[in-house]
């Protein structure tokens, strides 16, 4: 083998891994693409959607009221016999929040949730007084009928949301910002 032709393999080799890693590195701290594999953020987000979630946001921002975030499964998480080790749901309550609801109003703090996003509203079952431990989220489906979320096992521990979704890939006819 001629020296210019090891030459083009050595660095061929070298760019191959270096993008390799690159990935590997972005899928691992900073965006990580999800399947949505329950009806449980109907209308928003449907069964087989998959979405981009940025890991850094949590890492170095602020989770707010409205975010759809990823996280672990909480281990008391008993409504879909423990199939799915992800969720994706919608933030409801912060830290320090009470959390009640009445009908089908979500009630924070005693004022009722503004929700300018599209969701089912029947609230079965209701929210009973809950205050959102520190470092801990409040999260609910948008389709809360059919939701196994904080209602059932409490609120998530900061330390287990992977990432905020902002992105939908697939299916192309909805791709788009969330």
């Amino acid at each position: 083998m001629n020296r210019r032709r090891r030459r083009v393999i050595i660095e061929w080799t070298v760019i191959l891994l270096i993008a390799i890693t690159a990935s590997f590195l972005v899928r691992l701290y900073a965006v990580q693409t999800f399947y949505i594999p329950s009806g449980s953020m109907e209308p928003t987000l449907h069964v087989g959607d998959r979405i981009l979630v940025n890991k850094l946001s949590v890492r170095f921002g602020t989770i707010n009221i409205g975010d759809i975030i990823v996280f672990k499964a909480p281990p008391a998480e008993h409504c879909d016999d423990g199939a799915f080790t992800d969720l994706v749901k919608r933030v409801i309550g912060l830290p320090g929040d009470v959390m009640t609801s009445k009908g089908n109003v979500v009630y924070v703090n005693g004022k009722a949730l503004k929700e300018p996003w599209t969701y089912f509203p029947d609230l079965n079952p209701p929210i009973k007084r809950f205050k959102v431990p520190k470092d801990s989220y409040f999260v609910m489906g948008d389709n809360r009928a059919n939701s196994c979320d904080s209602r059932f096992w409490g609120a998530v521990p900061h330390k287990d949301i992977i990432g905020k979704a902002f992105f939908r890939i697939w299916p192309l006819s909805r791709i788009g910002f969330l």
